[in-house]
């Protein structure tokens, strides 16, 4: 294998990049060459997400996200399952404690139903036997297969799968620069030479896809997720995952309680407007980008009402009185003193549609010759992951 051509050359070794270049090789690929900017796997989204696997109840019918998440959670299972990986099938219970929540819950039913997940209307006693400790209501929806893994075991697995296939080269530390013609792109490394392009990048995919006069109409926006945990004297409130009603108008799940495959429970995330794609830490790090992505941010505080109340209320979730206010909603025994603080923070890569000033709730897959970009790669994509690759695949061969 030539490390400066190959046939297929993917940009991102993330989740979605690795399920790729995995189901290109079940189709017969024998030289793929994927291109990662970091020293390993998992520094970003793919490392830094929850673990939750989803069961596919939130999304329309005409979505990708329905299309893929039910046989991705299914697919991701069996996967951790054949290499004893980590897998905590603990369900989850999203809770209505309103006349219109009850409605939103009928509303996720039919979804669920449309998209062949399995979810049943529970009431307040079914919802004891299940959390004993969560909010009562008279109605709640009951997702069993929504289940947690450890998204740092499943790179490891599928990075080792690739490795010993003898069909992959993991080129670390390289980043993608820009593309120099019909089938060659300029790398940190060198040129490399290529039959078929997978943009993958993650966060960064929206450029790339610039590069090649396409998505010109998309502009990201990264929301800063950021976590607390119990005190461990006290996890013993949660059992599995308790959701709230989510407003279905933004992309957002809300504020919710998951106990991981450590027992740890973590409460989060957040949906805090950053101030970069790697917007990690406690206080912004100036970036090139700051000053666009602050732009956009005022642009749409004007425009669109959805994002001006998460602009609005969101920030002050970095107070944990706030975070406990949302917690209490879902746990009423939950007081201060429980809540500890945790490391775990990731960036969610949003896409605005520009000229409509609206968030994308989908995924985006743009194909054009013998390149294909996949952006927008937003929750559910670890779950659709392995379905979305398949998909993916069958678009860029043809």
């Amino acid at each position: 294998m030539r490390q400066n051509q190959c046939q297929v050359l993917i940009v991102g070794a993330g989740i979605t990049g690795l399920t790729i270049t995995r189901e290109l090789i079940k189709r017969g690929a024998e030289d793929i060459i994927l291109l990662e900017k970091e020293s390993s796997l998992g520094l970003h989204a793919s490392g830094r997400n929850s673990g939750v696997l989803h069961a596919g109840i939130y999304y329309t019918s005409d979505t990708l996200k329905a299309k893929f998440c039910v046989e991705g959670n299914r697919l991701m299972k069996e996967f951790c399952r054949e290499r004893r990986l980590t897998l905590k099938e603990s369900g989850k219970v999203i809770l209505a404690r309103s006349s219109s929540g009850v409605e939103t819950l009928n509303e996720l039913k039919r979804r669920a139903d449309l998209c062949g997940a399995r979810a049943f209307l529970i009431d307040g006693k079914e919802l004891r036997d299940i959390e004993p400790h969560a909010a009562i209501c008279d109605k709640a929806l009951f997702s069993p297969d929504t289940a947690v893994v450890k998204p740092e075991e499943v790179l490891s697995a599928l990075e080792k799968e690739l490795v010993q296939s003898a069909k992959v080269t993991i080129s670390y530390e390289t980043a993608f620069k820009c593309i120099l013609g019909s089938g060659r792109a300029h790398t940190s490394k060198g040129v490399i030479r290529f039959e078929k392009f997978v943009n993958a990048a993650g966060s960064y995919g929206d450029q790339i896809a610039h590069q090649f006069g396409l998505a010109k109409e998309y502009k990201l926006l990264p929301f800063k997720g950021t976590y607390k945990k119990l005190s461990h004297n006290r996890t013993f409130l949660v059992r599995g995952n308790v959701y709230p009603v989510p407003d279905l108008r933004n992309p957002f799940l809300g504020v919710h309680l998951t106990r991981g495959t450590d027992d740890e429970v973590y409460v989060g995330p957040t949906a805090i407007p950053a101030f970069s794609r790697e917007d990690y830490h406690a206080f912004p790090e100036w970036s090139w980008e700051m000053f666009p992505i602050l732009f956009r941010d005022a642009v749409l505080l004007l425009s669109n009402q959805s994002f001006r109340r998460v602009a609005l209320t969101e920030p002050r979730k970095y107070l944990k009185r706030f975070i406990l206010k949302e917690a209490r909603k879902l746990v009423p025994e939950l007081s201060l003193h429980d809540l500890v603080d945790s490391d775990k923070v990731g960036i969610r890569p949003q896409l605005v549609h520009w000229p409509t000033k609206k968030l994308v709730i989908d995924f985006v897959m743009l194909h054009d010759g013998d390149a294909l970009h996949i952006l927008n790669p937003i929750s559910p994509a670890f779950t659709s992951s392995m379905a979305f690759a398949k998909y993916v695949v069958d678009t860029l061969l043809g």
